[in-house]
C-alpha cells in the first residue's frame, strides 16, 4: 500500500504555521509498512483542493487529509471530498452530543457554525477525537481509500494512534511483522554518522537504515520486517551490535521520544544521586530543564545563577585571584563554581557552566567558546572546553546538551575525552 498526505490551509503555505503533520504521518505509517510517496499542502481553497485529491487518488492507494475540519468558512475538506466523491454530510449524533456539552460545562454560548464540526461524510467510519470536537473519518470508494483527521497536532497525533493505526493494521493482508527501533546519539552529525555507516546503509536490505537530524542530536531508525516478532527483534539486534561496535560512543539512548535530559534523570534515580548546577552562561535554562521533569526533586536538590564576576566572588565563593588572572571563561572558574555549588547545596554531583554566548567575544575568547565544570562528591572536579557555533542561543543550547551528556558519562564510567584540568581534593 502506498500513501499520499494532503495538509490543507492557507496558513500552512504562508509559513505561519509549520506542517509537522506531514512528519509525523510519514514516520507512523513507514511503521506500518506504508509507503508515502507524495505529500502536498493546499490552501483553503475548494478548486485546488479538489484538484489535489484527483491527482492523489490516481496515483496512490491511501489518501491521508488534514485539517479543515473546523467550524469556519475555510474549512472545506470534507464537502469538498463528499462533492467529489457524490455523497453527502450527515450529522453525526455522538459527536453533537459532545460539541453540546463542551459549551454547557464551559458555560458558552454555541454558535450554529459549531454544528459543522460534527457533520460527517455518509458511510464513513467515525474517528473519535478525544482531545477536541471535530470528528475525523475513514471511508472507501472502490480501491482507494481516505482519512480525514483535523488540523492540530493535538488532536491529529492521538487520533491517528488511537483511531486510525488499529484501522490500517486491519486493512494489511500480509502476515508480516514490522518492528522498528530508534537509537539516539549525541555529540556526532548526521553526516559523520551516515559516513560511519555509509556501507550498512548503501546495501541494506533487511533491516533498513535511516538518520534523522534533531536539535543537537541524531536519531538513527532500524526497521526489520519478518514473519514473527522473535525474527525481526533478532534482525534488529544483530544490526544494532554492529552499530554499537562503531558508534556507540555516541548513543544515549532508545526511543522516539525520549531525550538526554530524561536518561540523565532516570540515572541519577537510579544511583540515588544528587545533582546541583551553577550557571553563568546559561542563565538557568540547565535548572529549567532538570525540573522540567516530574519528580525532580528526587535528585536535583537547587542551583544558582551566578552571571556577574561580582555575584560569582561574593555569593559563590570564586575568588578574585581566579577572575583576575584566569578569567570567568576558563577552567579553572568552572571547577570553582562546581566545587563550591557542591558544597553549598551538598549533593553529590555540581555541574558549571561558563562562557561567551555571544554575539560579541569576551575576555579575548570567541564566541562559542564553553567550559563545563563537573564536581564529584567532594572528591574530584574536572573541567571541559567547548568550542561550539557562532549563535547565541544556539551555544546555551548546545552548552546544556553538553552538560547532561558529562553527567551520564560520569554516573556511567565512561571515558571523557579532552579533560582538560582536574583538581583532586584530599
Amino acid at each position: 500500500m502506498n500513501a499520499e498526505i494532503i495538509a490543507i490551509g492557507t496558513e500552512l503555505l504562508m509559513g505561519q504555521v509549520i506542517n509537522t503533520n506531514a512528519s509525523f504521518l510519514s514516520r507512523e505509517l513507514s511503521l506500518l509498512g506504508i509507503d508515502v510517496y507524495h505529500q502536498v499542502v493546499v490552501g483553503d481553497n475548494p478548486k485546488r483542493l479538489l484538484e489535489v485529491i484527483q491527482v492523489a487518488e490516481q496515483r496512490s492507494d491511501l489518501v491521508i487529509l488534514s485539517g479543515g475540519l473546523g467550524p469556519t468558512k475555510d474549512d472545506i475538506t470534507k464537502q469538498v471530498l463528499a462533492d467529489h466523491l457524490t455523497k453527502k454530510l450527515i450529522l453525526d449524533e455522538t459527536t453533537m452530543e459532545k460539541i453540546i456539552t463542551f459549551h454547557e460545562n464551559r458555560k458558552r454560548t454555541m454558535t450554529d457554525n459549531n454544528r459543522l464540526q460534527a457533520m460527517v461524510i455518509e458511510g464513513s467510519t467515525i474517528l473519535k477525537n478525544k482531545t477536541g470536537l471535530a470528528a475525523g473519518m475513514f471511508l472507501k470508494q472502490k480501491s482507494k481509500a481516505f482519512i480525514l483527521l483535523p488540523g492540530p497536532p493535538s488532536e491529529l497525533e492521538p487520533m491517528f494512534i488511537n483511531e486510525v493505526k488499529p484501522l490500517l493494521m486491519g486493512e494489511s493482508k500480509e502476515d508480516i511483522h514490522l518492528i522498528s527501533r530508534v537509537l539516539r546519539f549525541f555529540d556526532i552529525g548526521e553526516s559523520q554518522l551516515a559516513a560511519e555507516l555509509d556501507d550498512l546503509i548503501e546495501h541494506q536490505q533487511n533491516p533498513t537504515l535511516a538518520t534523522y537530524a534533531g536539535k543537537h542530536e541524531v536519531r538513527l531508525r532500524i526497521t526489520a520486517n519478518g514473519s514473527t516478532a522473535v525474527a525481526c527483534f533478532l534482525l534488529l539486534d544483530n544490526m544494532e551490535a554492529i552499530i554499537q561496535q562503531r558508534i556507540g560512543s555516541y548513543f544515549y539512548g532508545y526511543g522516539e521520544d525520549n531525550r538526554l535530559v530524561n536518561v540523565v534523570a532516570d540515572l541519577l534515580k537510579e544511583q540515588k544521586m544528587t545533582l546541583t548546577a551553577a550557571e553563568s552562561l546559561t542563565g538557568g535554562a540547565f535548572q529549567s530543564s532538570m525540573t522540567s521533569i516530574s519528580g525532580a526533586s528526587d535528585y536535583f536538590k537547587g542551583g544558582i545563577v551566578t552571571y556577574s564576576n561580582e555575584i560569582k566572588t561574593a555569593v559563590l565563593g570564586v575568588s578574585k585571584e581566579i577572575i583576575e588572572k584566569s578569567g570567568a571563561v576558563s577552567a579553572e572558574c568552572a571547577i570553582e563554581m562546581a566545587k563550591n555549588a557542591q558544597r553549598m547545596f551538598g549533593t553529590n554531583l555540581a555541574i558549571a557552566f561558563t562562557g561567551v554566548a555571544g554575539p560579541n567575544m569576551l575576555e579575548n575568547k570567541e564566541v562559542g567558546t564553553v567550559w563545563i565544570g563537573i564536581a564529584v562528591n567532594g572528591k574530584a572536579a574536572f573541567a571541559k572546553e567547548y568550542h561550539l557555533g557562532k549563535g547565541r542561543d544556539n551555544n546555551r543550547e548546545k552548552s546544556i546538551m553538553s552538560g547532561l551528556d558529562l553527567i551520564r558519562r560520569v554516573l556511567l564510567n565512561l571515558p571523557i575525552q579532552q579533560k582538560v584540568f582536574e583538581t583532586i581534593n584530599n
